[in-house]
């Protein structure tokens, strides 16, 4: 079956054979390991691609996000770096107060997109195509207001913050809606929400102020006939099953932080888009405990599918480790 097929078996736990796999390689492992990554690359090519970012209107962008400096992003969000190979951080806010939500600039040249030339290349491609670009409504809030402003108005729940977020809300329903009218496979959102122990605010806040805004982008992604998916670090198991309602197809999130065996209740429900730890097991652990680690998932997690063998080859993880997820996926899934 062609690597598209074999995506969807395993969204809809369908699957025989060989789970879907794909690698996230960030600068830093280019970097430091480039011989490592191409043939990584090619001894195990990805089933799931992003799609090319082609725009009549090319967006406003400064600098370049992985090096050493400042950057500035389509929204004018200046990140700040002082590590080679990852993204910096926001130091100065745009919106200062959050009177000045109505003044925010738009980045409508992303909804210039060049649609048809995305079009055909998803035709010439036998992978799974993503939209290649991401809602992030909650992290694109925090851009603009900067982390520390930004949870004093969720814990304030001003009409004013509602202001802004519905502000990001709506223009990201435009672009996921651009991006729905291409032949892409599936649609793509991200926040990370969670810490190492909890989510970073209460469930309860969360599912009034967010959960409706992922209902809208999954309701608008199927009404289109598009998979869901959705990327999210951190301890988030008490919103699992929000995801899982409101009809996320699949998702990218620290198993290892919250645990295998909590994550074994919603087998079958949600497929499990990665990963293996990247916080310890990948840059200290061992092959043995990796290839573990890959039995554990699949004796608990599999479900005719409902797995993608995804991981990050990011800062300190070792080249050995990341070979052996992939080949330990192969070994324990019967070709």
């Amino acid at each position: 079956m062609t690597s598209r097929e074999r995506v969807l078996k395993s969204l809809e736990f369908s699957l025989d054979g060989k789970v879907p796999r794909q690698i996230w390689v960030l600068p830093w492992a280019e970097n430091h390991y480039p011989e490592d990554v191409k043939q990584i690359r090619k001894d195990f090519p990805d089933d799931i691609e992003g799609a090319p970012l082609l725009y009549s209107n090319e967006p406003r962008i400064t600098g370049d996000p992985y090096l050493p400096g400042s950057y500035s992003d389509e929204w004018g969000c200046e990140f700040v770096n002082i590590h080679e190979g990852v993204i910096g951080e926001v130091k100065n806010p745009i919106i200062r107060t959050l009177e000045d939500a109505e003044k925010l600039s738009l980045p409508e040249n992303l909804l210039s997109l060049r649609q048809e030339e995305v079009n055909n290349y998803c035709r010439s491609r036998d992978t799974f195509i993503l939209q290649g670009t991401c809602a992030r409504p909650f992290e694109r809030i925090q851009f603009l207001r900067g982390t520390e402003n930004i949870y004093l108005d969720i814990g304030e729940k001003s009409d004013l913050l509602k202001v802004l977020l519905n502000k990001v809300h709506q223009f990201y329903l435009k672009e996921m809606e651009v991006w729905a009218d291409t032949d892409v496979d599936g649609l793509f959102f991200i926040d990370d929400w969670g810490s190492q122990q909890s989510l970073l605010i209460s469930p309860e806040t969360w599912r009034e102020l967010f959960k409706p805004l992922y209902r809208e982008y999954t309701e608008l992604a199927h009404s289109r006939g598009k998979k869901v998916f959705m990327h999210s670090d951190g301890f988030i198991l008490d919103i699992i099953p929000d995801l899982i309602e409101i009809g996320v197809d699949a998702l990218n999130s620290q198993v290892f932080c919250m645990g295998i065996d909590p994550l074994g209740k919603y087998r079958g429900e949600i497929c499990f888009w990665g990963e293996i730890d990247r916080q310890n097991m990948l840059p200290l652990g061992s092959p043995e405990t990796v290839f573990q680690a890959v039995q554990e998932l699949y004796d608990k997690l599999y479900s005719r599918g409902g797995i993608i063998a995804q991981c990050e080859f990011g800062p300190g993880a070792k080249p050995e480790n990341i070979r052996t997820v992939f080949q330990a996926w192969n070994s324990v899934v019967s070709a």
